[in-house]
């Protein structure tokens, strides 16, 4: 693979444009592709192998054009899907996952909230990592953010309806001593301003998005496929979803300097038995080759 293809990153909606936002502060000269699966966001409220079957088609499809690497940006795709994407092809997958260890070392109460979706906090990639940073008289507050990740998507960032499911999830974390908030699913740091609002300095705010960006660096330099750095040249840059263009378009205006037009585009499903099959309209039976 040539050292200046793209990165390929996905996640199932805009949380990604997060991550994409620190890739590109570290990274600038690497090009890179963004999926947002948005047709079928949010993930964490689908079926376990719904994820991960929808992780290998996104992989799968960036390969095909020409991604040297791919960044599983979205916790809930990343505990459901990154194994199969590894064991898919052998190219360098960076998957994310909420910031329990620092965390974990940055709380001084030993109270710390998780708020992540449903699909990421019963993972067992999750219950494995929260037994390997917890240490002894912590406490992890696990609380799924139903209704978050709809919310911005929709572009909503700070309405009451938003403030409301904050007080509802996060207040009693804080009333029973948290600290520290992990923000365990990449949609949630554009929250951030909505959570200063309601709570102020009361918690300590973790964001793995910088994370992220130094792990695929050292991966690339490892691998030998980092880009040659073009002094004041950025990288290309494409934007594509498989839905609702106009939403991700608005928010990447708002994070990314002169971001490029976002394009909609088809991914296939992968059929039972692994082959990529076509999109059809609904009740159009598939006919037997």
């Amino acid at each position: 693979m040539p050292s200046n293809a793209p990165i390929g990153v996905f996640d199932s909606g805009l949380g990604g444009l997060s991550v994409l936002q620190a890739v590109r502060a570290r990274l600038p000269h690497e090009s890179l592709l963004y999926v947002a699966d948005s047709r079928f966001a949010p993930y964490g409220e689908r079926p376990d192998t719904f994820i991960e079957q929808r992780s290998l088609a996104i992989g799968r499809w960036l390969r095909e054009r020409g991604a040297k690497a791919l960044v599983v940006a979205c916790n809930t795709a990343t505990a459901h899907g990154v194994a199969a994407l590894r064991a898919d092809a052998s190219w360098p997958v960076i998957g994310v996952e909420p910031g329990i260890k620092p965390a974990a070392a940055i709380s001084r109460s030993g109270v710390i909230g998780v708020l992540a979706t449903a699909a990421t906090l019963r993972s067992a990639r999750f219950a494995d990592l929260l037994a390997r940073h917890t240490a002894q008289g912590q406490r992890f507050l696990c609380q799924p953010g139903h209704g978050l990740v709809e919310r911005i998507e929709a572009g909503d960032v700070d309405s009451p309806e938003v403030i409301a499911l904050l007080d509802r999830f996060v207040e009693p974390m804080v009333a029973q001593g948290a600290d520290t908030l992990v923000l365990g699913c990449t949609h949630y740091p554009f929250l951030i301003p909505a959570i200063r609002q309601r709570f102020g300095t009361a918690l300590t705010l973790v964001d793995t998005g910088a994370a992220i960006a130094r792990q695929l660096q050292r991966r690339l330099e490892t691998d030998g496929l980092h880009a040659a750095q073009r002094p004041e040249t950025l990288g290309d840059l494409q934007l594509m979803t498989t839905a609702n263009a106009q939403a991700l378009q608005t928010m990447a205006d708002r994070l990314l300097p002169n971001a490029p037009r976002v394009q909609t585009v088809d991914i296939a499903e992968i059929a039972p038995n692994g082959a990529a099959r076509l999109d059809l309209p609904p009740n159009l039976p598939i006919i037997p080759a």
